[in-house]
């Protein structure tokens, strides 16, 4: 759904609507359109480096995220109890903080997976990049535009991926306590699948404009953008105000699946990390179960 997002999200780059050519209709028909022509291995290019940058986006969004809200809790609230004190403006601040060091980690992997993506020998939409691999591309970018060239779009990924981590895990515990307090769900499978749902739809909600013009900045050669603001000015008034949210769909069918299986999965690792510390390390040791961590 990545390579079909990427393929939407680029066609028709700065060109009036009704002038586009509409290689790809839909979610469904860039998907088969894709895998009549390129086969399912041109559905899978640039896996790889989706891999890389997904263990290095959630590794540091989740891995800061509550350190960081225990830490700015502990400041704000010293005479509150950290694991059950929930602070709103503090949540979105360490999502979005931690989104941020993430995005800034994995930039280069998502530059190239985004151009491997993008590149298509039948059906080319945008400025296309022939790299063999993704180590390939990241040697090629190198040695065409430097390390500054690797980080190319970073603001834009910043930007985007700020957005998501900033609605994900907010929306996520919002669910949870709401979904627990009027539906009266307990704490498990259940309740993390149908949470984890909401917070899907809303990162895709927040996410997906500057998901857009991330796409374009990464995929450009030369400077057509020369930033963030720039490719949105341009887009606008090239495409209209909907053209940020070109590819809609294919990005909800990829992220939604996402967020479930991320926070679903995240909150069983840590409640079996928990169990192994209760075992293993002395009592008082030890934290017991907080009512927003994962």
């Amino acid at each position: 759904m990545s390579h079909t997002t990427a393929g939407l999200q680029l066609q028709g780059e700065l060109q009036p609507t009704s002038l586009t050519p509409r290689l790809y209709r839909g979610v469904l028909h860039g998907y088969t359109s894709i895998l009549r022509t390129e086969g399912p291995r041109g559905l899978m290019r640039g896996v790889g480096s989706a891999y890389i940058y997904q263990i290095l986006l959630n590794g540091c969004r989740l891995g800061f995220y509550e350190p960081l809200r225990s830490s700015l809790t502990s400041l704000l609230y010293p005479s509150s109890p950290t694991a059950t004190t929930q602070s709103l403006p503090i949540n979105i601040f360490s999502g979005a903080f931690s989104g941020l060091l993430g995005a800034a980690a994995g930039s280069p992997f998502f530059l190239v997976k985004t151009r491997l993506q993008s590149f298509s020998p039948s059906r080319p939409v945008g400025t296309q990049h022939a790299y063999a691999h993704a180590l390939d591309g990241l040697r090629q970018i190198r040695k065409a535009e430097g390390i500054k060239g690797l980080y190319r779009g970073v603001s834009a990924a910043m930007l985007r991926t700020g957005f998501g981590s900033a609605v994900q895990l907010p929306t996520y515990f919002l669910a949870k306590r709401r979904l627990t307090r009027h539906f009266s769900l307990v704490d498990g499978t259940a309740l993390h699948l149908l949470s984890s749902t909401f917070s899907g739809f809303a990162v895709c909600l927040a996410m997906h404009p500057p998901d857009t013009i991330m796409s374009r900045m990464y995929n450009q050669s030369g400077n057509l953008y020369t930033g963030v603001w720039d490719c949105i000015r341009k887009t606008v008034k090239a495409e209209g105000v909907w053209a940020v949210y070109k590819g809609f769909g294919a990005h909800l069918a990829r992220i939604l699946p996402h967020t479930v299986l991320t926070l679903t999965l995240a909150e069983r690792t840590n409640r079996w990390m928990r169990g192994v510390e209760e075992t293993v390390l002395p009592e008082g040791v030890w934290r017991g179960e907080g009512g927003g961590k994962i």
